[in-house]
């Protein structure tokens, strides 16, 4: 087993819900654990019959919660963003987006194919300095607060398992099969290089 905790990113287009719930349950298992968007801002559903609302990646959390119950606090309430940002602002101060970050990791795990190519195709752009292997592995994950507890729960036990290979790599496959058979879905997945 490995002396040192996986080092594990988790991804999805804004780094409000589904990574953030991922980024929650890993960190509280004990990895270490960093959390993205890999969209072009930060996107939140908008009041009744309204657009998006968006956010640089460089608003805090605090910024958007304060912004969001000015608008209509009661529509942001009901639907949970208010509850979504205060957990946020607990693990981490704001948003980061993927394409930003230079450190490498042990394991990326994206929470939707739109996620997933964005990271795989910065990835192939980067320039490879070390040439180590990184796997990419999606987990489809929809948009909801039910969802992003299920789906972190099934990335947690995916870095349990690579965790006790202590060989990231030759595992994998194997892992993606079991968790395949046990909850019904299929598993993108890649290597990449840094």
């Amino acid at each position: 087993m490995p002396s040192s905790p996986l080092r594990v990113a988790v991804v999805c287009m804004s780094n409000v819900n589904r990574s953030m719930e991922a980024h929650r349950v890993l960190r509280k298992n004990g990895f270490h654990v960093r959390s993205f968007g890999a969209g072009s801002h930060v996107r939140l559903p908008g009041g009744p019959r309204k657009p998006p609302v968006l956010y640089d990646f460089s608003t805090p959390y605090k910024k958007m919660h304060g912004d969001l119950s000015s608008k209509d606090q009661k529509h942001y309430q009901r639907n949970g963003v208010l509850r979504i940002l205060r957990r946020n602002e607990r693990i981490k101060p704001g948003p980061e987006r993927f394409q930003e970050c230079p450190d490498p990791f042990d394991v990326i795990f994206t929470c939707g194919q739109r996620a997933y190519n964005r990271v795989v195709a910065d990835l192939c752009a980067r320039d490879q300095e070390t040439w180590q292997p990184v796997p990419v592995v999606n987990v489809d994950i929809d948009d909801t607060l039910e969802a992003a507890s299920l789906g972190a729960s099934i990335i947690c036990e995916l870095c349990q398992g690579l965790q006790q290979a202590g060989d990231t790599q030759s595992r994998l496959a194997e892992l993606l099969q079991a968790a395949e058979e046990k909850t019904g879905r299929s598993f993108l997945h890649t290597v990449c290089f840094y």
